[in-house]
């Protein structure tokens, strides 16, 4: 299903993708907030990317690219991931490079996908953050997500352990 919103194109992610994902995924700042560290070969991001493009046919989870309308630039990507079809849940994830950060590409996105999880039968989000990771919380507490829950030293990074809040929403 191919998402589009005022600025963006939003579609599905296909095997093709991977080399437009490779430069986000070996960009330290871009990963600084993830819960791995960056990437550096390009082989190991294609069959990432292939796996996650197996996921989708199974229907486990939904994974698009991010990329500007008129432009064609690739901006980023999102996606549900856990998909629980009997409890209609799944989490929700999006990267943006840094260069489209502060110009709102992340909430028109997951705004996009909010609406598609909704009119496709979702009843609850949830998402993660790192602790600090200010952009991502103010876009999640703007799109109506409530935190819920603290995870001490949920993440192991960079040689130290990182808390996590979770957050919420109904949808």
């Amino acid at each position: 299903m191919i998402l589009e919103t005022e600025r963006l194109t939003l579609a599905p992610l296909t095997v093709d993708d991977a080399p437009l994902i490779y430069p986000f995924l070996s960009d330290a700042e871009v990963m600084s907030n993830l819960d791995q560290e960056p990437i550096e070969d390009p082989d190991e991001v294609a069959g990432r990317v292939a796996a996650q493009v197996d996921q989708m046919g199974a229907g486990d989870a939904a994974y698009w690219c991010i990329r500007h309308t008129m432009s064609g630039a690739f901006l980023g990507y999102c996606e549900f991931i856990d998909i629980d079809k009997r409890h209609d849940r799944a989490e929700i994830r999006f990267v943006v490079d840094r260069k489209g950060w502060g110009q709102g590409f992340g909430a028109e996105a997951v705004s996009a996908l909010l609406a598609y999880g909704a009119s496709s039968g979702l009843k609850s989000l949830v998402a993660s953050t790192h602790v600090g990771d200010n952009r991502a919380e103010h876009l999640l507490q703007k799109l109506g997500f409530k935190a819920e829950g603290y995870l001490k030293g949920a993440v192991h990074r960079d040689g130290e352990r990182r808390d996590r809040r979770l957050y919420a929403l109904e949808l």
